[in-house]
């Protein structure tokens, strides 16, 4: 009998952060523009590495995104803050996937719905040799372990 990743698992929560809606991050339409919400991701997502000090080096090593998706459930409108939570998979060689959850932050200062999810599949790369290296130890501890199954 061999072993086999399980094909899905839960990401684990690693880091909430909240951040003001700009007037400029709306458009013609009146509400947050959709580029914008990739930025919200892009600004959780250094926030967390700046928090495990896995900062981005550009004459080292440091994270590339090679997909990455959002879902627009509701508008986000001006004025407002938001509460990005950031998730995390389990690590492979040299990835890992991220997800993230947008909500809009009541006047009671709690989150509300659910207004945009995303996420990223993050590679560990040497930038100067343009390819993919181990994910730091840093990272991994803090990501969930690769649950396995028996297979056929």
């Amino acid at each position: 009998m061999t072993n086999t990743l399980a094909p899905t698992l839960p990401p684990t929560l690693v880091h909430t952060m909240r951040m003001p809606i700009r007037w400029g991050d709306m458009d013609a339409m009146g509400h947050v523009n959709n580029t914008v919400y990739f930025r919200y991701i892009e600004q959780a997502r250094i926030s967390w590495f700046d928090l495990i000090a896995c900062t981005p080096d550009p004459a080292g090593d440091g994270p590339v995104i090679v997909n990455a998706h959002c879902s627009f459930l509701k508008q986000l409108k001006y004025p407002g803050e938001i509460e990005i939570r950031t998730f995390v998979g389990p690590p492979g060689r040299s990835s890992f996937e991220m997800f993230h959850q947008i909500r809009m932050v009541g006047a009671d200062g709690n989150p509300g719905e659910l207004h945009a999810e995303g996420g990223a599949k993050v590679v560990w790369v040497n930038f100067r040799a343009e390819k993919s290296v181990p994910l730091p130890s840093a990272i991994c501890k803090l990501l969930p372990p690769q649950k396995l199954l028996p297979g056929k």
